[in-house]
């Protein structure tokens, strides 16, 4: 026996052979168990954060299948749009080439490269962890299906009413020469502010937000969250 212990020799084989019995995919009878991971950014890599809630998730997973349930552990990658744009166009200037000396289908390929490369890391990650979850169901927000599916999403909400269209939803970027989100901006303003909240499901109005309340509200010295004397917090908080 070594006398050090060695996972890469060790884990890795056993990994390999769960994965390739398809152990990971829904088999039991019992009631469907199924978890969403939330998708890590392509462009990337898994830190100690992702390690916790990965290792949460796996005991739940394992545990719920020796229940005999159907257990689902969806994985996938979110596609991170803007960061990926930049990672890719630093790539370029390194090489003396401008994003516009190329054609959109050229720039895009690069990109999708970057994709497969980054993502690659963070799925090898994932095996070394020791993740159960069912690589045959692996998915990247950009993929066909999730879109059509976000698309589905949007559009009923607006139905319901659930969301609405903000008189300020996109910003200029001067530098990488596109359009941003308002609601990836304004995490630096008030969400009080107009126009940056375009979302607002129903909810109980706080204290503060009552006529002749006692409470009072002031602002932090962020400037961006009010706190009343009671401890209720503004939407802005």
């Amino acid at each position: 026996m070594d006398k050090v212990y060695a996972p890469r020799t060790i884990e890795r084989r056993i990994y390999e052979r769960w994965e390739s019995h398809g152990w990971f995919a829904p088999r039991g009878a019992g009631a469907p168990y199924c978890i969403m991971i939330p998708p890590p950014n392509v462009t990337g890599t898994l830190h100690m954060g992702h390690a916790f809630q990965h290792t949460l998730m796996d005991a739940l997973s394992r545990y719920h299948r020796m229940l005999g349930r159907a257990v689902l552990w969806q994985p996938g990658t979110d596609h991170a749009g803007i960061a990926t744009q930049m990672v890719v166009e630093r790539q370029l200037n390194a090489q003396g080439i401008k994003r516009t000396d190329l054609s959109r289908g050229a720039f895009l390929e690069r990109v999708w490269r970057w994709k497969e490369k980054s993502g690659g890391t963070i799925n090898a990650q994932m095996r070394r962890l020791g993740d159960s979850v069912d690589w045959s169901r692996d998915r990247f927000t950009m993929d066909a299906g999730p879109s059509r599916a976000v698309i589905e999403v949007f559009v009923r909400l607006h139905e319901q009413g659930l969301i609405y269209r903000g008189k300020r939803l996109v910003n200029w970027d001067p530098v990488l020469l596109t359009a941003l989100s308002g609601s990836g901006t304004c995490a630096t303003r008030s969400m009080t502010a107009p126009g940056t909240s375009w979302s607002r499901p129903p909810v109980p109005r706080p204290c503060w937000a009552t006529p002749r309340s006692p409470c009072t509200p002031t602002m932090s010295a962020t400037g961006t969250s009010r706190v009343s004397r009671c401890g209720c917090r503004s939407p802005g908080a």
